[in-house]
């Protein structure tokens, strides 16, 4: 087959465009690069069997450049990350919204089945254990920027629902849970790098808030083939799957383990939230997915623990500091 891509030079995408070039298929790649990084393409750069165009999932020619001969599309592409999201709302909100539009458009235009990537932020504050899919959403107020993300996102599945419902388009949903993995950025909030790279520095560990949140990680390899999977049952196709792992942490927790795996000299420091992302932060205690669902449509069961996961992500920055070092 000949997959599309979007957000393909990004974390998850990159391991997504790896796996299914090891299945043998055609990917063609659509990045504007902004919170991506053709690094992570690197290792494929002379592989005939991927395409990359660098051009935004706003731009409906660029999107369809990219259709031709396409038989399935991973829209992974959005705004992403706290840091991101607090500091450029409007771009942020008019990428996840216009993107999805337009994706959606193309895979209407050429009856194509397409995998449309939500996120666990659409629970909101709802604080409940084994969260399900049709668990209700607890969002704050419109007029606070922390809460623009899940909006979004949840506006996008309504419209992959919606395109499915009156347009026939064949579609799938996945809500990730706090994926996390080896080429992932701290730079725009995500939790674990950030930490990694502070133990590693020596620098002190920023745990925000009071360190008591309890959150699930789920290596980003347990989650690729399930993209998959999803997309090619023709029985899933019309509704959301919740991706993640049951295994719980409290953040400082999570910086303990850090410090500990990385021998680091680190201390934790705490900073309040409105000091870390401005005035009138919100954030949820709880978030911890259930993943019945996906385990029962097409088997899903993460195998790798957050102890594995935070190995994996201290290899690669070690393993990326040593490249520079060379390289100097």
């Amino acid at each position: 087959m000949r997959c599309l891509i979007t957000g393909g030079a990004g974390f998850i995408g990159s391991h997504l465009t790896e796996h299914l070039l090891g299945l043998g298929h055609e990917v063609v790649i659509l990045d504007d690069i902004s919170t991506g990084s053709a690094d992570n393409l690197a290792a494929w750069a002379d592989e005939p069997r991927l395409r990359f165009v660098q051009g935004s999932v706003c731009d409906a020619e660029a999107v369809e450049s990219c259709m031709a001969g396409v038989d399935r599309i991973f829209h992974l592409a959005a705004a992403v990350g706290v840091f991101t999201i607090m500091g450029k709302t409007l771009e942020s909100l008019r990428t996840n919204l216009g993107g999805t539009e337009t994706v959606l458009e193309a895979a209407r235009r050429h009856d194509v089945p397409i995998l449309v990537a939500s996120t666990s932020e659409v629970y909101g504050k709802n604080t409940a254990d084994g969260l399900t899919e049709d668990a209700d959403r607890i969002v704050g107020s419109p007029l606070k920027n922390r809460w623009s993300y899940a909006e979004a996102k949840a506006l996008d599945e309504t419209m992959a629902y919606l395109y499915g419902v009156e347009y026939g388009v064949r579609t799938v949903i996945v809500r990730l849970f706090n994926t996390v993995g080896p080429r992932q950025s701290g730079r725009y909030g995500m939790v674990i790098p950030r930490f990694v790279q502070q133990a590693l520095a020596g620098e002190p560990v920023t745990l925000f808030g009071d360190g008591q949140q309890i959150r699930c990680f789920c290596h980003v390899l347990d989650v690729i083939p399930s993209l998959v999977a999803l997309l090619e049952d023709e029985g899933a196709h019309g509704t959301v799957y919740n991706l993640g792992s049951s295994e719980q942490v409290s953040m400082a927790e999570l910086a303990a383990k850090v410090i500990a795996a990385t021998g680091s000299s680190s201390t934790v420091v705490k900073i309040p939230y409105e000091q870390a992302y401005g005035p009138g932060f919100e954030d949820m205690q709880r978030r911890i997915p259930n993943c019945d669902k996906a385990r029962d449509r097409i088997g899903f069961r993460p195998t790798r623990t957050l102890d594995d996961i935070i190995e994996s992500v201290i290899a690669q920055n070690r393993g990326s500091k040593s490249q520079k070092a060379g390289k100097e």
